[in-house]
């Protein structure tokens, strides 16, 4: 099935019209260093707190502090909301700081889910599909855990979908995927953590999982949610963790409490994220963090074969793709988009495309692998990477 160009526009427009209404999200449009943020709001090491704010004083900057989070101090500026990025840059700098080690410090970045493509590039929503028929489950699954941090799941998932979801995952009510903005109307994300889970479930039929919230239904979040979700998961015995999300940062560097919250979890946890799809270089956190595996996506070329798909990120940082056009699980509703004459109904099945597809296969069959050679979750991803499908750029192609 291939994009319209016109809805993909529109699911564009779409997405940047939340972003310039929502009072929440501030957009960096520097070109080729975009990013978004939480306005008036600074990261910061906390052994660092007090001298960043006597310097932001010497700049007449006031700054208060706040609750932090993974390990991190936070200041409100709240003078200074838009200016995020030049007062990280001044903070940054080292001529600023003589003789001393410069701070750590970032903005507060906004987080995306990678269904959908931001910032004025190339996207699509979902289509609706045609069913499909659940594959025969494994009942040595059930000891795997997987843990998907997104837009939750659908609260009809286990009896609207019941082949694939049926007593794999305790049904909690803060784990629900509000979906629609109206109505029975879609969201620009709605579904999204539903669909992920499909693809999981396809990989690796029995497979238990555990879903989260950290994305709202448009698919926006940030690193506060996300790395209070990692830490709530990291307390539970989970094999594996999907994360069809990321964000740029500023100037590109680590996302510091990411990190942090993902080298918190137990050593035998193994992390997959999607690497985005912006079709750049530019690093995606937390896929490019050293301790995940990044994943871009794949697609069939005219031809039969398979290679990189345009949208996908890539880059040194990136460890394998798959296939990122998928149909997969889904609920009951309509889309219609701001400028698009008629809705489209869905009836619990879609076809999407992104990164956000092609790491929950990864996720999944990494999960298929441990049982299948009964070997730890790592050693199965190793096996995997192992591969020879080699795509530089875009790492191991996992089928």
């Amino acid at each position: 099935m291939s994009k319209s160009p016109e809805s993909a526009e529109l699911y564009q427009r779409a997405f940047l019209q939340l972003i310039a209404e929502d009072k929440n999200i501030s957009f960096h449009a520097e070109r080729g260093r975009e990013f978004l943020y939480r306005p008036g709001q600074l990261l910061v090491g906390a052994e660092d707190q007090q001298r960043v704010i006597e310097k932001l004083r010497q700049n007449n900057i006031d700054a208060r502090p706040a609750d932090g989070f993974a390990g991190l101090a936070r200041l409100i500026l709240p003078n200074n909301a838009e200016d995020i990025p030049r007062i990280v840059r001044l903070l940054r700098d080292q001529r600023n700081w003589p003789n001393e080690r410069v701070p750590l410090v970032q903005p507060h970045h906004v987080i995306v889910g990678h269904g959908g493509l931001v910032m004025g590039n190339p996207g699509d929503r979902p289509y609706p599909t045609d069913p499909i028929s659940a594959p025969k489950s494994d009942e040595r699954l059930k000891d795997v855990r997987v843990g998907i941090i997104d837009t939750g799941i659908s609260s009809g998932a286990d009896s609207e979908h019941s082949d694939w979801f049926a007593d794999r995952y305790l049904k909690e009510a803060d784990d629900v995927d509000p979906a629609y903005s109206s109505g029975h109307m879609f969201a620009l994300q709605g579904g999204h953590g539903t669909f992920v889970a499909g693809v999981i479930q396809n990989a690796a039929p029995g497979v238990t999982f555990d879903p989260e919230v950290a994305l709202d239904q448009n698919g926006f979040g940030d690193e506060e949610r996300l790395c209070n979700k990692i830490a709530e998961l990291g307390k539970k015995k989970i094999n594996l963790l999907n994360l069809s999300l990321g964000c740029f940062t500023e100037d590109d560097v680590a996302s510091e409490p990411l990190r942090r919250a993902i080298d918190g979890l137990p050593p035998d946890v193994v992390v997959v994220a999607s690497a985005g799809n912006q079709g750049t270089q530019r690093p995606s956190w937390p896929a490019a963090l050293c301790r995940v595996t990044a994943v871009a996506a794949a697609e069939q070329k005219r031809d039969g074969s398979v290679g990189p798909a345009w949208y996908s990120n890539w880059g040194h940082w990136v460890d394998a793709c798959a296939i990122g056009n998928r149909a997969s699980t889904y609920l009951k509703g309509e889309w219609q988009l701001p400028g698009e004459a008629a809705a489209t109904p869905f009836a619990l099945w879609a076809y999407w495309y992104g990164t956000s597809f092609a790491a929950p296969l990864v996720t999944g069959r990494i999960a298929a692998t441990m049982v299948a050679d009964g070997i730890t979750a790592a050693q199965a991803r190793d096996k995997l990477l192992s591969g020879p499908d080699f795509h530089p750029g875009y790492g191991v192609f996992v089928k």
